[in-house]
């Protein structure tokens, strides 16, 4: 065989080799955030992003057929990293809401909830609406859709943003806020943990702004999303999400 065929058949089984799924399986980056348990959050004992929507999208992305590289964020880093490019995947507590819809493309819901508000065990009214807490400072975290409805609202003194949950639960455990409003689930879940023992979670309170929480990917990747559907309805129909789902504390089929 001449030198020529030899490096023509060189390339040819190169080729062969790199369109191998099983040595060209596809990296994702996948945008998500180290608080907002049990969704997503840092787990400190081996520094990973670990929660439901890092469950969710490892499962999705083996029926699918590719691997998920986790990246850290804050959440309102999430939108921008992923139309810029830095990231592939949104999976985070995001709901899916129409001013997102305009710069996202987002999977089928996943789970559906509203906000939920906390204020000091030392304030034991019973509130039942946002109209309990007119002219009060509130606080909400920055770029979810709780913190632009309730400044919408016209209700408050002041609504102050917070980079994560935890912040605003500490500055309410130490009464510097009246009231904080975040994802119902990630609250009870860190209330429960015991780290904020002079804080309420309001039972009788009923939610304004409930929405559902999906996968987001850029506008225009339409195989990609539809790959992540079609591997959401499988495991949905399987059980492994609500095994997912309750892995985490959460009532299975609430979405």
């Amino acid at each position: 065989m001449s030198f020529q065929r030899l490096v023509q058949a060189a390339v040819a089984a190169l080729a062969l080799a790199l369109t191998s799924p099983s040595v060209a399986q596809q990296v994702l980056k996948v945008g998500s955030t180290p608080t907002g348990i049990p969704f997503t959050f840092l787990d400190t004992k081996t520094n990973t992003i670990q929660g439901i929507m890092v469950d969710l999208i490892t499962e999705v992305g083996k029926d699918a057929g590719f691997n998920v590289q986790i990246e850290p964020m804050q959440f309102s880093a999430l939108i921008p990293s992923l139309t810029s490019s830095k990231i592939d995947i949104i999976a985070a507590a995001m709901f899916i809401t129409p001013p997102r819809k305009e710069v996202v493309d987002f999977s089928d819901p996943i789970y559906s909830y509203g906000e939920g508000l906390v204020v000091p065990k030392t304030d034991t009214k019973a509130y039942a609406t946002q109209d309990d807490l007119k002219g009060a400072t509130v606080g909400a975290q920055v770029g979810t859709a709780f913190v632009d409805a309730l400044k919408k609202s016209g209700l408050f003194a002041e609504v102050k943003a917070y980079d994560t949950i935890p912040d605003i639960l500490r500055d309410v455990n130490t009464g510097r806020l009246k009231a904080g409003y975040a994802d119902y689930p990630i609250l009870a879940y860190n209330l429960k943990q015991g780290g904020f023992p002079e804080v309420r979670l309001v039972d009788g309170y009923k939610p304004v702004t409930v929405g559902s929480v999906g996968i987001g990917v850029r506008k225009g990747e339409t195989a990609l999303l539809g790959k992540i559907n079609a591997s959401l309805a499988k495991l949905k129909a399987n059980g492994t999400i609500d095994k997912i789902l309750d892995k985490w504390g959460l009532k299975a089929g609430a979405s």
